[in-house]
């Protein structure tokens, strides 16, 4: 009874912590934000060669104030999501067990500092697509860059997950098994989260909410279908190197 009482409160506090940093960035200035705008504005200097400026209230601005990582751009959504899903998927593994509290602070390093190379990444990206003029037939700049950060975001997420997976366990990962999770993870907080405070209100929402539908799924199956593929291979070249061994013994029998 006391551990599933421990059990309770340690859910509890995880979805608190989210929910009061989720509160904390709805109404944070750059100011407050630079915990973590300042250190992905320091990867995208490494990554880019440009050079950032802080300007108070404003954000981190290019020298030629072009670009500006500003306070949408901070990535604390997907520092929301990244830290959920970790410390979830550690107390629904051990759910059955008692869970040593650090696993709270450890999730958070983790997902700080995913998100501050996933970031990082995503905005390197769309300078790169600003300044090379990338246009896609049926999309504004404005939804590429919405599709860029989808798919760069939840690509990351992919990988945190499956690193912790493959940390836990020696065995092979079946991914059909195991991606459902950090899909419904990633919805929840993209799209539970803004029509449950109502944002889906505001028209704009309606048309993102089909980019992240889609997107994630996407890639999610795209993953699946090559690791089948490489599975497949593996085990084609397995048969075959069986085939060669059998036929040479044969041969070897019938000298």
């Amino acid at each position: 009874m006391k551990q599933k009482t421990i059990w309770s409160a340690q859910l509890l506090l995880v979805l608190l912590c989210a929910l009061g940093l989720k509160f904390y960035y709805s109404h944070a200035s750059a100011n407050e934000l630079r915990w973590i705008l300042a250190p992905t504005t320091v990867l995208v200097e490494l990554l880019s060669g440009r050079r950032f400026e802080f300007e108070s209230y404003a954000g981190y601005v290019t020298s030629d104030h072009t670009f500006v990582i500003a306070v949408p751009c901070a990535g604390v959504n997907f520092l929301i999501t990244a830290f959920l899903m970790v410390a979830l998927r550690c107390l629904w593994r051990e759910r059955f067990h008692a869970v040593s509290w650090r696993f709270l602070p450890l999730a958070a390093v983790a997902a700080y500092g995913t998100t501050l190379v996933a970031n990082a990444i995503r905005i390197f990206v769309a300078l790169e697509l600003r300044a090379q003029s990338v246009a896609v037939s049926g999309l504004s700049h404005n939804q590429l860059h919405r599709l860029e950060g989808i798919v760069v975001y939840f690509s990351f997420l992919l990988l945190l997950f499956l690193l912790l997976e493959r940390f836990d366990s020696a065995r092979p990962l079946r991914l059909t098994r195991v991606l459902p999770f950090p899909l419904l993870i990633y919805y929840a907080t993209t799209l539970g989260i803004p029509l449950a405070n109502g944002s889906y209100r505001n028209g704009a929402f309606w048309e993102h909410s089909v980019y992240v539908l889609l997107l994630p799924l996407g890639v999610t199956c795209l993953l699946v279908t090559s690791n089948a593929i490489h599975r497949l291979r593996r085990q084609n070249n397995g048969r075959v190197k069986t085939s060669r061994v059998q036929k040479a013994d044969w041969l070897e029998d019938s000298v």
